[in-house]
């Protein structure tokens, strides 16, 4: 083969590579982002002498003023391979300024495991057909197989068959990779699924639905 034959067969024998080793490799683990205790500022008050004629008034307690959302959690599981992170973004940021205090936290929803399961073989199976197709003249008679008339189809534009299998399998471990998902969740409770309506939320939409939520969780724990 000449030099052009060699990039030709070289170039997507190394993408495959760097997919599969992308695949299979564990993601490093995330370590938890534990944030600084506030300051401790000690303050020194003087007791005032109280005098004969002076009434000792008992102290009246300040109401401690919190966050909307203090204590609250909302739970953002969408797609990452869909590119629905920058949606996610945004939403967080909205909430966030909107019920000071609430945490918000974002998630890759997974597909399905039949759907993983497969994806996880589309590399094996490009690999199969490039090896196949630069090598079928030694694999079937080891085999003991006898050439396939199809393989010699194949041999003839063993480029265009390697490029097509490398591009079609891509595009097919993508779709198989994606859940199309884009669920939020206050404090474990489903409260918006785009699996279920089918789109995503408006931003006024979902804090009109965090914020019924929050104050219904409120009032559930103001009562007896």
């Amino acid at each position: 083969m000449d030099r052009a034959q060699i990039l030709l067969v070289g170039l997507p024998l190394f993408l495959l590579c760097t997919d599969l080793i992308h695949l299979f490799t564990p993601p490093p683990p995330k370590h938890p982002h534990h944030p600084p205790p506030p300051p401790h500022h000690h303050h020194h008050h003087k007791q005032p002498q109280l005098g004969a004629d002076e009434t000792l008034e008992a102290p009246t307690q300040k109401p401690v003023v919190g966050g909307i959302g203090l204590g609250s959690t909302v739970k953002i599981d969408f797609c990452s391979s869909c590119s629905y992170r920058g949606n996610a973004v945004t939403m967080k940021r909205m909430l966030e300024t909107q019920f000071p205090g609430i945490d918000v936290v974002l998630a890759n929803y997974p597909p399905s495991l039949p759907k993983r399961a497969v994806a996880k073989l589309v590399p094996v199976f490009q690999i199969g057909v490039v090896g196949i197709v630069l090598g079928g003249e030694q694999i079937f008679p080891m085999l003991g197989i006898r050439t396939p008339p199809w393989y010699y189809s194949l041999r003839a534009n063993k480029f265009g068959t390697i490029a097509s299998t490398w591009l079609l399998g891509n595009a097919l471990q993508s779709f198989l990779q994606s859940s199309g998902a884009f669920e939020v969740y206050c404090d474990d409770e489903l409260v918006f699924s785009k699996l279920r309506e089918g789109r995503f939320p408006g931003e006024i939409e979902l804090k009109d639905i965090v914020g019924r939520r929050l104050a219904n969780s409120d009032i559930s724990h103001t009562l007896p």
